[in-house]
């Protein structure tokens, strides 16, 4: 391992021992996004330089439209940070207590999980979320984000540093990885299981991929969000082809996106050309199988095999015809990646039994997968979305970054 990457390890070891209280840490968050929005002109001039350099090396449009800062992005990045300086503490609370007939009191309670190292790509926002998520749940973190948006992450961590100082608090809580070598990345996720406890991977899958296949310490994330909306034949129309098009089409590039509408069969004559056709209109393309390509009067593409496993994260979008709703279930089990599923019905019986047997880490009843988000789900933001079946599963926010230990209070017992 590195000798920089040993000194990143010591200097998080050593700041993780010096424990915050609740109302330190939320000064410095309220600091952190008074620093933000002072330095405003400074972030964007930072990332102008990211977006110049995205472009040289040919990085793909939608990346660089999540590399992109400019004063509406900053206002949400003040705005999760002042969110998540009013959430309650995760740390330190009292799960649950009980007295045991020997008289020994066991307590259930809430510990940080320690050292998260974030490999993460593109979006600059990222660097402002985890660093105030780990932060307020007491844990410290260690940043590499992408080349690709080198000048605007630095600056960010450099203003939470800075926030830490002004109260006299260890600036190494959050720490950002200065070089752009690569081979650091392999180092962090193979060689320093004894400083860090959990990595969390965001972004494309190859990264994902490879943080899973090396990684020595446990790793929280997910591979692809090949999400699924199915329209139920108990579906009202005009609530199907809103949720749908926003499901889609409201931000193709986010994991929450959906990716393969499933239709009940019975009602395709009702559903397919409304539906459909609002998405065409709006520039998406259709890759449909042939009972709907038969009855849809625009344009579709034959869909085949390896659609149904396809992540677009672009304006294209899978439709196959079901039987009923066990075999849209059976489909999105088969085909799907524990992201997020939807079913769209007035059934509450057929509503029921979707949410239950879907083995999503977020199922949703009439509304739209693109909820898939820590911030929409009340978490101030969110480090990741994670597909694992252990805990923590979904939007990985403020109470998902702790743990818990048993605290057992005695009086002299000894076990017999």
């Amino acid at each position: 391992m590195s000798n920089y990457l040993k000194l990143v390890g010591n200097n998080a070891a050593k700041a993780f021992k010096s424990k915050i209280s609740t109302d330190l840490k939320n000064k410095v968050l309220n600091k952190f996004s008074q620093l933000i929005k002072k330095n405003k002109k400074k972030i964007i001039n930072q990332n102008k330089k990211d977006i110049n350099f995205a472009k040289k090396i040919g990085l793909k449009k939608n990346l660089i439209e999540r590399l992109e800062i400019n004063n509406n992005k900053l206002d949400g990045i003040i705005e999760s940070v002042r969110k998540i300086a009013k959430l309650k503490d995760p740390a330190d609370i009292v799960l649950s207590k009980w007295k045991r007939p020997n008289g020994l009191i066991i307590k259930r309670v809430t510990v940080p999980i320690g050292v998260v190292a974030v490999i993460y790509e593109s979006r600059p926002n990222v660097t402002s979320d985890i660093s105030s998520l780990c932060f307020k749940s007491g844990n410290c973190v260690i940043l590499r984000g992408g080349s690709e948006a080198y000048f605007s992450n630095k600056l960010i961590a450099d203003l939470f540093r800075n926030a830490l100082s002004k109260y006299n608090i260890n600036k190494n809580y959050v720490q950002f990885i200065k070089s752009r070598d690569r081979k650091l990345v392999d180092l962090i996720m193979s060689k320093m299981e004894n400083y860090i406890d959990v990595v969390i991977p965001r972004g494309g899958k190859n990264l994902v991929k490879k943080v899973q296949k090396i990684s020595s310490v446990p790793v929280i994330g997910h591979l692809e969000g090949i999400c699924h909306t199915y329209i139920d034949k108990d579906a009202n129309l005009d609530l199907a082809k809103k949720i749908v098009v926003n499901a889609k089409l409201r931000n193709t590039s986010i994991c929450g996106a959906t990716e393969t509408i499933l239709i009940h069969e019975k009602n395709l004559n009702k559903y397919v050309n409304p539906i459909l056709g609002e998405l065409v209109k709006n520039g998406c393309v259709i890759y449909s199988d042939k009972k709907i390509k038969k009855i849809f009067k625009g344009k579709a593409k034959n869909a085949n095999q390896k659609n149904w496993s396809t992540e677009y994260l672009s304006a294209k979008v899978s439709v196959k015809s079901v039987k009923n709703v066990s075999e849209a279930i059976k489909h999105i089990n088969k085909y799907g990646t524990m992201h997020t599923d939807a079913i769209i019905s007035k059934n509450k019986k057929a509503a029921k039994y979707f949410l239950k047997n879907v083995k999503s880490s977020i199922a949703i009843h009439n509304s739209s997968t693109q909820f898939a988000d820590g911030g929409e789900f009340g978490f101030g933001g969110e480090v990741g979305i994670s597909t694992n079946k252990l805990p923590p599963r979904g939007p990985v926010g403020l109470n998902q970054l702790v743990t818990y230990k048993y605290e057992v209070l005695g009086t002299g017992q000894i076990r017999k």
